[in-house]
Order: structure tokens, then C-alpha cells, then sequence
């Protein structure tokens, strides 16, 4: 289990930086989903992307 992060004295839950590690994953993925022209598959990509994002963060929340 995690402990509180201190960030300049405050504590910071870690859930926080499993976002952003999630956040930095999708930013990554991205990339790849414009290369392959994702908005064709989907019906609303901006939907997709938040739905996969969730899922990021699901999987960095199990595995840390």
C-alpha cells in the first residue's frame, strides 16, 4: 500500500499520481490513435478516450 505523497509540505493522496500516470499514458497512446486514424472506428472518439482512460487507470491502480 501507498503512503500520502509530500509535494512542498502537503500531502498528496496517491491516487493523484496514478492519474497522472494514467493521464501520461493516454497522452502516449494518442499518438498511436492518430496514426491510425482512430475516429473512424468509434462513433464519438472523445468518448472512447475517456473510457480508456478509465481503463488506464484501472490497470495502474491493480498493478501499483
Amino acid at each position: 500500500m501507498q503512503h500520502d505523497l509530500t509535494i512542498g509540505g502537503i500531502l498528496v493522496s496517491p491516487f493523484l499520481a496514478y492519474a497522472l500516470i494514467a493521464f501520461l499514458a493516454l497522452v502516449a497512446l494518442r499518438v498511436v490513435f492518430r496514426w491510425v486514424r482512430f475516429g473512424r472506428f468509434v462513433a464519438n472518439p472523445p468518448l472512447a478516450e475517456a473510457g480508456i482512460y478509465i481503463c488506464l487507470l484501472a490497470i495502474v491502480v491493480v498493478l501499483l
